[in-house]
């Protein structure tokens, strides 16, 4: 690698710094001897230095602060740790804590890292763009922070998304750190706490909506296609409305994809394929209750519904195994507030009239249990311990190995804990949460689950989508990230396996996942290489943080 930047300059640009890794003729070329210590260092002692520190530390909060440095100071090293801990680390960088990080945003906040886009700098959209150090920007992850996890508004505060998703590109992908640009459109925030916040850092204004907010969206989409035509967008945690409605405005207008909805689709679906392994029951057999009916819910329960057409049942007998519930309780036909998109999946009238219910104004979840008799249940409600005692142990009554998916997260949303869910079913639930956990017993003997994490997807997804030089993600390409997560799993040959694989192994996963959605690129007509491209592709374009050897470029 060459660089003309020399001294201080070089030390303070964290894509190139590597610290006491320098070795002498470059400390020579780069005028670094007295900027460094005299020590000569690796990648793995630095590794074994940072995470020694990194341990000493008490709270997760303060580990996340200690990585977000870490990554403003040496990508190399803060990928290469990660990498090395994965398991680890997951949690500290994104899930749970970055919820937390994102609501103490402005507290942390030391670099720039990404681009803040105000709604007072909307005409100065194009400008911010078109620095050269944009230049190889080929993937982008890009929020409103209205709907932070399972946590709300948090203004400029959600760019802590953007930039872990974008983190997660790399470490779990592969994906070119320079190729990864964070953006966050700050049109204010309702959070009065945020406004009241004297450190806050946005733009102190209550939220701007309607036509303007839409209006202000267009524009950055529009000079995200004219700067980058073949950029990957990623949509991150807007409002479920908002989430669902860009998606289906840009998709065919630039290549793009909301994780919120269709990655947490192709994970929920995947996990359960997987948990099918152990029960034996066929997916057309299935009778699923999913509560919480939103962006991420409609994604979950329509990716399960093609699947099941797949197998072999007409759309309508698809539509009828699924049981949905929002805040109204169950979506019945002609309901208060069931939207036109919901009605395939509510049901109709005369089919709950004879149901014995508390209330027939208001159905729900244990009369949908005692009723439906479901084999499985997600929860993406964001509302915490709505899976309750009763509904569970309902629902263990009616089935001998009940799927039971809790996927809000933060853990402090989560509908009910993989503990409660494994007591209040004697031990024989198969459990996915969104959010991990503390490992889980029954009677002495562990209670394994799954963390159903995102995580599995997208970084593959992304990594297939610019090998394949998709101009579009189709809903195929979704699908076949799933089929092949699902076709990872170690159930697929011991019953007794884990749900999903090792995260230990998600680099080796997000491989697949990029073949696999490369190829139905390939097959949707929506590639711009063939198979044998596509291959050499993801292997030129899969980053390994280790560092390279400079030599100067300047005069």
């Amino acid at each position: 690698m060459k660089s003309k930047l020399t001294g201080p300059d070089l030390l303070r640009d964290p894509r190139l710094n590597k610290g006491t890794a320098f070795n002498e003729s470059e400390r020579d070329a780069f005028a670094l001897h007295g900027l460094l210590p005299p020590h000569l260092g690796t990648l793995e002692d630095q590794g074994a230095r940072r995470h020694k520190w990194l341990m000493s530390l008490e709270t997760p909060i303060e580990k996340y602060e200690f990585m977000r440095d870490l990554q403003d100071t040496n990508e190399t090293l803060f990928y290469s740790l990660i990498t090395e801990h994965v398991e680890e680390m997951l949690p500290i960088v994104y899930t749970p804590t970055v919820g937390e990080g994102c609501q103490k945003f402005s507290e942390i906040w030391h670099k720039p890292r990404g681009l803040f886009l105000s709604y007072p700098n909307k005409h100065r959209i194009d400008q911010m763009l078109s620095h050269p150090r944009y230049d190889n920007v080929r993937c982008i992850v890009v929020s409103d922070g209205e709907r932070i996890l399972g946590l709300g508004d948090q203004g400029a505060g959600g760019m802590g998304i953007p930039i872990g998703k974008m983190a997660l590109y790399t470490a779990l992908g592969g994906i070119r750190p320079e190729w990864c640009l964070p953006i966050l459109l700050d049109v204010g925030t309702d959070n009065e706490e945020r406004l009241a916040d004297p450190l806050y850092i946005g733009w102190r204004n209550k939220r701007v909506r309607g036509a303007d907010y839409e209006e202000f969206v267009n524009t950055f989409v529009n000079a995200v296609k004219r700067r980058w035509p073949n950029v990957l967008l990623q949509w991150e945690d807007f409002a479920g409305g908002n989430a669902a409605k860009f998606l289906d405005r840009y998709r065919n207008l630039l290549c793009t994809f909301n994780d919120d909805i269709q990655g947490t689709a192709a994970v929920a679906t995947a996990t359960l394929l997987s948990a099918i392994n152990v029960t034996g029951v066929s997916l057309k057999d299935q009778r699923i209750v999913c509560l919480g009916f939103g962006g991420a819910g409609m994604g979950i329960s329509k990716l399960i519904w093609s699947a099941m057409c797949d197998a072999g049942l007409s759309k309508e007998e698809a539509y009828a195994r699924f049981y949905t519930l929002d805040r109204d309780g169950l979506l019945v036909e002609g309901g208060q507030g069931v939207r036109p998109e919901q009605d395939p999946f509510a049901r109709k009238r005369a089919e709950v009239a004879g149901w014995k219910v508390a209330d027939p104004k208001n159905i729900g979840l244990l009369d949908v249990v005692k009723n439906a008799k479901p084999t499985v249940l997600i929860g993406v409600s964001g509302q915490p311990g709505t899976f309750t005692e009763e509904a569970i142990r309902a629902m263990a009554t009616q089935v001998e190995r009940p799927i039971i998916f809790p996927l809000s997260n933060p853990v402090s949303r989560c509908e009910a804990t993989p503990q409660q869910v494994a007591d209040w079913t004697e031990g024989r639930a198969l459990i996915g949460t969104g959010s991990p956990f503390p490992p889980a017993s029954y009677k002495g003997r562990p209670a394994s689950f799954a963390q159903t994490n995102n995580s599995y997807i997208f970084p593959g997804l992304a990594l297939g989508i610019l090998s394949s030089r998709a101009r579009h993600v189709s809903d195929a390409m979704i699908k076949a990230s799933a089929l092949m997560l699902a076709d990872l799993c170690p159930t697929r040959t011991d019953k007794n396996g884990l749900l999903l694989p090792p995260l230990t192994s998600i680099r080796t996963v997000s491989k697949s996942v990029a073949n696999a959605v490369g190829r139905q690129a390939i097959k949707d007509g929506l590639a711009q290489v063939d198979a044998i491209g596509l291959e050499k592709e993801i292997a030129a374009n899969i980053w390994e943080p280790t560092y390279e050897r400079y030599e100067y470029s300047g005069t």
